[in-house]
């Protein structure tokens, strides 16, 4: 994969740079600012980037606001956005286009390379890779979707497994169910859904994507 990786900390960028490479994944360019973020991510077109939310000259966030504006002009370009803090508005605003790979992690979480590499290579295929802590900060209120409102609990629980990309093996090891049973329930909610056979791109995608960005 061609990655690219915009961090501020000089420490983390070059540590993360050094973990793709070992992986046997090309970095095509850094970046320490958001507008160095833009232009790179323009000029170079990654398969995916790693994209700090605060970044010079502001310290607010500039990383996903240069995310964003690149995902306009390059659409469906995959991005995992990593953060410090759970930032609840920055997450809906980086799912609200509903178009290509996109993950949220919290750096803390990020202490297992398998882990990490996993979650950047899911994005670059153009699924999800979100941290439990931020789904769980998405959902404090509950479910409020009317589409939602139709899920039983258990469904609900397996949708929300799955928001944090989890494949159904996965998922069914979570609940204690076998992986045949979360096969049932997934096709019972993208029915629930509305999202059939016949939909245009990848249904668990689809799926995460109406979940998360309920009101």
């Amino acid at each position: 994969m061609r990655i690219l990786v915009a961090e501020d900390l000089y420490l983390l960028r070059d540590g993360m740079v050094r973990l793709i490479e070992a992986y046997g994944h090309e970095v095509v360019a850094t970046a320490t600012t958001g507008p160095e973020t833009l232009t790179e991510l323009l000029r170079t077109r990654p398969d995916v980037a790693v994209i700090d939310v605060r970044m010079p000259p502001t310290q607010s966030d500039e990383g996903l606001r240069a995310a964003l504006d690149a995902r306009r002009e390059i659409p469906g370009l995959p991005v995992l956005i990593l953060s410090q803090y759970v930032e609840q508005l920055y997450a809906r605003e980086l799912l609200a286009d509903g178009s290509g790979g996109t993950g949220y992690l919290l750096k803390e979480s990020v202490f297992d390379a398998d882990q990490f590499m996993d979650a950047l290579e899911r994005v670059a295929a153009g699924g999800t890779a979100m941290d439990p802590a931020v789904i769980a900060k998405l959902l404090a209120n509950g479910p409020s979707h009317r589409r939602l409102g139709h899920l039983t609990d258990r469904e609900h629980s397996v949708l929300a497994l799955m928001a944090e990309g989890l494949s159904n093996q996965a998922i069914g090891q979570r609940l204690f169910l076998s992986e045949s049973a979360i096969s049932k329930y997934t096709t019972t909610l993208f029915g629930k859904l509305g999202l059939l056979d016949t939909d245009s791109g990848n249904r668990r995608v689809l799926a995460v994507l109406t979940y998360l960005n309920q009101p």
